[in-house]
């Protein structure tokens, strides 16, 4: 349904700045792959708190995002797949 695209406030998440932030941003698609965020199209809004937090903030909502869609729309094997990872 989506192509892949995540967006923080708008914003691709890969114009994060500083590189660090965005690597930590970045976390959960690096470790479960590329291939599992393929059909998705993750909108992310964050404010309030300062802007390691936030990167924080932002890298456990996408990991729990992609387990609730994994259990609700795919298959529970595949999110205890990806809950191990």
């Amino acid at each position: 349904a989506g192509n892949g695209s995540i967006k923080l406030n708008g914003s691709p998440l890969e114009l994060v700045t500083p590189d660090v932030l965005r690597m930590k941003a970045f976390e959960p698609v690096l470790l479960l792959g590329r291939n599992r965020f393929q059909n998705l199209d993750i909108r992310v809004r964050v404010r309030g708190g300062g802007q390691v937090s936030q990167i924080y903030a932002i890298r456990q909502a996408l990991a729990k995002a992609i387990v609730a869609f994994f259990q609700k729309y795919v298959d529970e094997s595949a999110k205890t797949q990806i809950k191990e990872a």
